[in-house]
């Protein structure tokens, strides 16, 4: 048996990656501007995709499992406002890895408490896009002039809320 895929593979390989991509930027599209008479030509086309089978193997189990997940995978066609990747959960913890890495970690509980904490705020305040900088200085200072991060995070997620 041969190690490397064969033409058709390849070919197989190669269309249903587009097919996928394709997939992808038009639920991007569906989420910037959703139409709900898009919903259905959406969800037949996943169904297409992920239900084929090809000259390759792997390919067939992977689709199959993908699939599977249609569910989640489709979430984004009931609620728009939910991302399509986790990238950014990822990126949510990639500061603090590296501050660990760096740093070697903390001498005591105390110590971890208070990076995980201050990493929290800096990452909400960059998120909520305020100044992490002006935020400390505002509630160190007791100014006032920026609302408590809570506050903030409910009133924008009242917008959101109201989605089906």
């Amino acid at each position: 048996m041969r190690s490397y895929l064969n033409a058709r593979q390849r070919l197989d390989q190669e269309r249903v990656r587009d097919e996928i991509w394709t997939l992808y930027a038009d639920l991007k599209a569906y989420q910037r501007a959703p139409d709900p008479a898009a919903v259905a030509d959406l969800r037949a086309r996943f169904e297409a995709i992920f239900s084929q089978k090809t000259a390759f193997a792997t390919l067939n189990q992977t689709l199959k499992r993908l699939k599977t997940h249609q569910r989640e995978l489709l979430l984004v066609l009931l609620r728009p406002d939910i991302p399509l990747h986790t990238n950014g959960s990822e990126n949510d913890i990639r500061g603090y890895v590296k501050w660990r890495k760096i740093s070697g970690g903390t001498r005591s509980d105390l110590g971890r408490r208070c990076r995980d904490t201050f990493a929290s705020l800096k990452k909400t305040c960059r998120k909520l896009g305020i100044s992490f900088w002006d935020y400390l200085n505002d509630r160190i200072g007791q100014v006032g002039d920026i609302q408590p991060l809570p506050e903030i995070v409910r009133e924008r997620a009242l917008p959101a809320s109201g989605v089906p």
